[in-house]
């Protein structure tokens, strides 16, 4: 164990132990679990820089037929979040109280669930990706591509499942270190597996001497092969970490079962169902602007997707910075330290607000480079870069909502912030996309996204200050 990770368990100590904590210990304790937590959400997004470059290079086409299913692969991901988080929101609350054996079998129990619910899910994805490309417009030339990669990534659903469980059970118990390891993992195997399942065999030199380089040459089917066999490989190893070397849920060498209680289950369903309708209003609001923006060529919805992923860069720290307060806060409501849970939630998203500005900062002024990485086709890197340097200043109050999201789920309040993105996305941002996007193109549509992103993370900020979201925790000791 490292001097690092000990100050952590610590500092994680003090909050389940009730005994005081400075500021700057609050502060420390912050940037510890933040930090593995934005390299895990960085790593991610490295991840998809590395499907749509390798993607791009085969030509607009196969990057416009993954672009046109993204916005649903997200909505799918999102509900696989949704039902973890359902689950690991209690197990931190658990294992604040210092209840390791509740927090155990709330566990086993997320195993069964989640599980079952991936398998319902990946069976809905297989059945419904040969219409799917279709139904959200695409050009006739790009819906086999896009039905062929929707269907693979349905089928692989169960291990991604698996993979969020895990590192979400980890991260609630103050484990930031393993899941961050293995999203950089899953980045190099992407990589690795992307490199021969993408491209076919080609002629390779090396000074003098040349060689066949192998490779299966299956475009974007094998984009989605090598994507879902990295997920695979990094399930596992994550799965066999929390179940035999975590202090707090280990599960090997005990006794305990994995049917369902209707408690557990009713507190999952509480907390992960808004989650869940949350993911569907912002995704179900993303495929909207993908219908939106289809009738623009295949040139603009390849941007449109190239500018969503690059964005990523900037407000992936602030999803990062999100899990470390869903950590922070969790623990805190656990342990009945209310004046320690508020003190949380204002540093982390302060912490949020200010690590995406400087992010947005960067976005702006290298937006040609970060766009040129992914394609090489020069109407498509015009739009992308236009795209990136709307989005930018939108970025602190972007942050704002991410990270007072985190924290009002570590309080276990999910339903009211559910309902307040579901106005912000569909009220303001669709209703102005569909009026600008007649007149100015992708232009209009991302003028739209920066507007309403302005306008959630004030509604945000308000409800965090008002402190509304504490009203329903019970909280039961003296804070110090």
């Amino acid at each position: 164990m490292t001097i690092r990770t000990r100050e952590t368990d610590g500092l994680l100590a003090r909050i389940r132990e009730g005994r005081p904590m400075t500021l700057g210990q609050q502060l420390r304790l912050t940037v510890q679990l933040s930090v593995p937590a934005i390299i895990a959400q960085l790593s991610s997004i490295v991840m998809q820089y590395i499907d749509a470059a390798m993607v791009g290079s085969l030509g607009a086409e196969a990057s416009a037929s993954i672009g046109l299913v993204s916005t649903t692969t997200w909505l799918f991901s999102g509900l696989c979040v949704a039902a973890s988080t359902g689950f690991s929101v209690q197990v931190a609350h658990r294992i604040g109280a210092g209840d390791i054996q509740g927090a155990r079998a709330v566990l086993r129990q997320a195993l069964t669930a989640t599980f079952v619910f991936s398998l319902l899910l990946a069976t809905l994805g297989a059945s419904i990706s040969g219409g799917l490309p279709g139904w959200l417009g695409g050009d006739p030339s790009i819906r086999r591509d896009a039905s062929l990669y929707f269907c693979i990534y349905s089928l692989f659903l169960p291990a991604l499942q698996m993979n969020y469980l895990a590192g979400g059970m980890l991260r609630c118990s103050g484990n930031m270190h393993v899941p961050s390891l293995g999203g950089v993992v899953m980045c190099v195997l992407d990589v690795v597996f992307n490199f021969f399942l993408i491209f076919p065999s080609r002629e390779w030199r090396v000074g003098d001497v040349s060689f066949t380089m192998p490779g299966a040459g299956w475009g974007v089917e094998g984009a989605a092969l090598g994507t879902a066999a990295a997920e695979m490989v990094v399930a596992g190893l994550m799965m066999w970490y929390l179940w035999t070397r975590s202090n707090s849920l280990k599960l090997s060498g005990e006794r305990g079962g994995f049917r369902l209680r209707a408690a557990t289950l009713k507190k999952a369903f509480h907390i992960g169902f808004p989650m869940g309708l949350e993911h569907v209003v912002i995704c179900g609001a993303q495929i909207m602007t993908t219908v939106i923006v289809a009738p623009l060529g295949v040139f603009a919805i390849a941007a449109n997707s190239f500018a969503i992923t690059a964005e990523s860069l900037c407000y992936m720290p602030g999803y990062g910075i999100a899990d470390a307060a869903t950590t922070l806060v969790g623990q805190s409501v656990g342990a009945g330290r209310r004046r320690l849970t508020r003190s949380f939630a204002r540093i982390t998203v302060f912490m949020g607000m200010a690590v995406m500005g400087v992010m947005g900062v960067l976005m702006y002024l290298f937006a040609p480079q970060i766009i040129g990485l992914m394609t090489p086709v020069a109407e498509i890197r015009e739009l992308g870069v236009m795209a990136l340097r709307i989005e930018a200043f939108a970025e602190p109050m972007f942050a704002a909502s991410i990270v007072a999201y985190g924290v009002f789920v570590g309080a276990a309040d999910t339903l009211v912030p559910c309902l307040m993105n579901f106005f912000s996305i569909w009220a303001v941002r669709l209703s102005l996309a569909a009026l600008l996007a007649p007149s100015l193109g992708l232009k209009g549509v991302w003028i739209a996204m920066c507007v309403e992103l302005c306008f959630r993370g004030m509604i945000f900020l308000i409800r965090l200050r008002g402190e509304r979201w504490m009203k329903k925790t019970i909280f039961v000791t003296n804070d110090r």
